[in-house]
């Protein structure tokens, strides 16, 4: 039903969209959602084209958008919009002619995607615009009447940058698809460079910010990285040769050496790939191989996290310059616990600059910590990870930490289980591995993990040490108990899903009957269900949204020759994370969730929806459901209704995507999420056994950032019969599958919830 407000309002405002500066996979995604979503809420939409310039230059290059003119570009790398650089709008001269061409189509809100120039050019051009109308109003440029009707400039800004340097921001647009080019580079180094036990120094982006290298090394198990933020002493080259030696001692047959292309030594002299290469061989006298990845980086198909968080950015940045008045200042809509931030635009863009100060001024510790505490955490866990344990001061300590898999396999147990493995002996403990749950704990598969032991693990699908869905039985506590003492476990360390936190519950509750249980546990959420309690994500849902998309894109693909509609399934049981998130990152149609209680009425209504869409012209409709949505109106029940409906206007395919969405390489963001997961948990169990206490905990990512929580409270955020929490953050971006992907009607649509910013600096990936 179109409301009365939205109707009245048709068309009436006009806002303009452009990106600027360097490309970043996730910027159509933006566009997309900035398109459909002023559309959807009364407003039309233009499309700058080739950033700046074809503002400077006008005419067609300024384009009113429909809704079909963003179709099929979310599974895009680069702008389908254009950018470019523009020397002519950094003069007045410019800026007064963009100004013009602008107020001539009735423009007078703009959303600008780019990097820190663009935006702080955007905030100047604000600044300028009643004196620059003014002056064409003097030159007879443009009629009083005009001007008068625009009389300031309002701005949303999105920041388009694959090299995550925006202060404030957790993540800017691409930044997450460029990891998956690195890590995906990486990789398949890893295995040549194995093969003949050789060196590769591989040169990444990052000019002035070093979150790409840095990431990448710990997700990619590198030897060494070189960073802006922190560069290098005097005497590096002999420090590098030592560290790669140290770890062809500690059995590693591959060394992989990331380089920063903003790189430089504390002198300010630029450290290149080449000048690694030469310093090695001199050092090592061998010839390492070099590999300049370039601009792959920026290309390629956006990840799934590029396109549903930037699909939510350019939601919330119409909402953003819709509802701004003449005096408000601009601001940039950034990233923060999964939620939409506005931060100041002068303000962030100052802190942002100020880190390249630091760093100019020697003061390299402050420099890392600027940039938040995930980077800092992470150069910190980057150094515990790469250095084997006889080349550090570590003081040992007589306890021995048990790590086992319970429940269903996940990408990224392999991750968590190398991290607790080498953070765990960087602290001092003996690390103890289970082989196959708790039933291979009762058999007695035990076995202590050197350093070397997990080389490898973190880039690995699957579970090394095996995981099972099996709770213990009460029956089986003794022989539980039994283990747990003849092998002088002191502390468990439980990587999965559902069935670990009830397992370490179940043992909790037995404590009086069973003492050898009163040892302090830990539980880590894995699980691409992505429905554990006190934890927004889980270890394991990236990498499975990742791959369900990838299935998405490539059935859409299939019925590009016909007239069809397709219904997916994803998995998630009775949680619908994965279902709503690849509908968003797949441009999906209807999504229906678990949690919805999906009607017979419901189905009805988008079936006829669906068909008159189809008799408009319509080839293609997606369908995405959750695996328990809708009860027995499953997934064939569905295909037969839609199917039934069409009258042979279009033909009806459906199919489970199954457990492809467990399988392959965990994603960039899974394997930094395990390790700092398992960090922050190695460190309060060591916290815990030096008080003399035994709490059973769980950890997880919230709205505050890594947080653990005793176990006790885990029933007071469930829904114990569906297995999921009460409380599910992602359920606030449902509008956005309305917004972007159903043109019937005009609607007022809901704003996404905002973080509140006075919180601490970057924490999430």
């Amino acid at each position: 039903m179109v409301t009365s407000s939205a109707a009245s309002k048709k068309f009436k405002t006009k806002l303009g969209v452009l990106t600027s500066g360097g490309d970043a996979q996730g910027m159509n995604a933006a566009v997309r959602a900035v398109v459909r979503t002023a559309l959807k809420m009364g407003a039309q939409p233009y499309a700058i084209l080739e950033g700046w310039a074809g503002a400077v230059e006008g005419g067609n290059k300024i384009k009113p958008m429909k809704w079909a003119d963003v179709s099929v570009v979310l599974n895009r790398g680069g702008t389908t919009i254009g950018t470019a650089r523009c020397p002519e709008f950094r003069e007045r001269d410019g800026m007064r002619t963009a100004a013009k061409h602008l107020v001539e189509q009735g423009i007078d809100r703009l959303i600008v995607i780019g990097g820190d120039g663009s935006l702080s050019g955007t905030e100047e051009f604000k600044g300028l615009w009643p004196e620059l109308l003014k002056e064409l109003v003097e030159r007879e440029e443009l009629s009083v009447e005009t001007a008068q009707k625009h009389p300031a400039l309002m701005v949303a800004g999105l920041v388009g940058s694959i090299d995550n340097d925006l202060v404030g921001s957790d993540m800017t647009i691409g930044t997450d698809s460029a990891l998956h080019r690195i890590l995906t580079a990486i990789d398949e180094l890893s295995s040549t460079a194995a093969s003949h036990q050789r060196t590769f120094v591989v040169e990444v982006m990052g000019r002035r910010c070093g979150y790409l290298p840095l990431m990448s090394a710990v997700a990619g198990g590198c030897d060494y990285v070189f960073i802006p933020e922190m560069p290098p002493a005097c005497g590096w080259e002999q420090k590098l040769a030592e560290r790669l030696r140290r770890g062809r001692k500690a059995g590693r047959r591959d060394s992989l050496v990331l380089v920063a292309e903003g790189a430089t030594d504390r002198d300010g002299n630029r450290i290149t790939a080449q000048r690694v290469a030469d310093a090695l061989e001199e050092e090592m006298g061998e010839a390492p191989r070099i590999t300049i990845l370039g601009h792959v980086q920026r290309g390629g198909t956006p990840s799934a996290y590029d396109r549903w968080m930037s699909t939510a950015l350019g939601y919330a940045a119409v909402h953003e310059v819709l509802n701004q008045t003449t005096d408000d200042e601009s601001f940039i809509l950034g990233v923060r616990h999964n939620r939409i931030a506005r931060l100041p635009l002068v303000e962030t863009v100052k802190q942002t600059r100020a880190i390249a100060e630091l760093v100019a001024n020697k003061q390299y510790e402050q420099a890392v910590r600027a940039r938040g505490k995930s980077f800092q955490q992470m150069y910190d866990v980057y150094r515990t990870m790469a250095i084997p344990p006889e080349y550090r001061d570590i003081k040992k300590r007589n306890q021995r930490i048990g790590i086992l898999h319970v429940g269903g396999l996940a990408p990224g147990m392999n991750t968590a289980a190398r991290a607790a493995v080498r953070v765990g002996i960087a602290r001092g403990f003996t690390m103890v591995g289970i082989k196959d749950s708790f039933g291979g704990l009762m058999d007695g598969k035990v076995k202590e993990l050197h350093w070397e032991d997990v080389e490898g693990w973190g880039f690995d699908g699957g579970a090394e040490l095996g995981t099972r869905r099996a709770i213990p039985t009460i029956d089986q506590f003794y022989a539980i108990g039994r283990s747990i003492e003849n092998h002088g476990i002191d502390a468990l360390l439980l990587i999965g899903g559902f069935n670990a936190y009830l397992s370490a519950q179940e043992m909790v509750s037995e404590r009086d009957r069973f003492p050898a249980f009163n040892i302090p546990m830990m539980c880590i959420p894995t699980s691409i269900d992505n429905n554990l309690p006190g934890s927004e994500l889980s270890i394991g849902a990236d990498s499975a949204l990742n791959n369900a998309v990838w299935s998405l894109d490539r059935i859409k693909e299939s019925a590009a020759a016909s007239t069809r509609c397709f219904v997916a399934d994803t998995m998630g049981r009775h949680c619908g994370y994965l279902a709503l998130m690849a509908g968003i990152a797949a441009g999906a149609e209807f999504v229906y969730l678990d949690e919805d209680n999906t009607t017979l009425q419901d189905i009805a209504n988008d079936a006829a929806m669906m068909t008159a869409s189809f008799e408009e012209g319509r080839r293609l409709c997606l369908v995405v459901r959750n695996e328990e949505a809708g009860g027995r109106y499953n997934r064939e029940f569905m295909a037969r209704v839609f199917e039934e409906e069409s009258r042979g206007r279009y033909d009806v395919r459906h199919s489970a995507l199954g457990h492809l969405q467990q399988g392959g390489e965990p994603s960039p963001f899974d394997r930094l999420l395990a390790t700092r997961m398992v960090d922050e948990a190695i460190e309060d169990l060591e916290t815990t056994l030096d008080e003399g206490r035994i709490d059973a905990r769980f950890i997880g990512l919230t709205a505050k950032d890594l947080e653990a929580q005793d176990l006790s409270v885990m029933n007071k955020q469930l829904d114990k019969t569906k297995r999921r929490p009460l409380q599910q953050w992602w359920m606030c971006m449902k509008p956005l599958i309305i917004a972007t992907s159903r043109p019937e009607q005009i609607i007022d649509l809901p704003q996404l919830p905002l973080y509140d910013t006075n919180g601490d600096n970057k924490s999430t990936e």
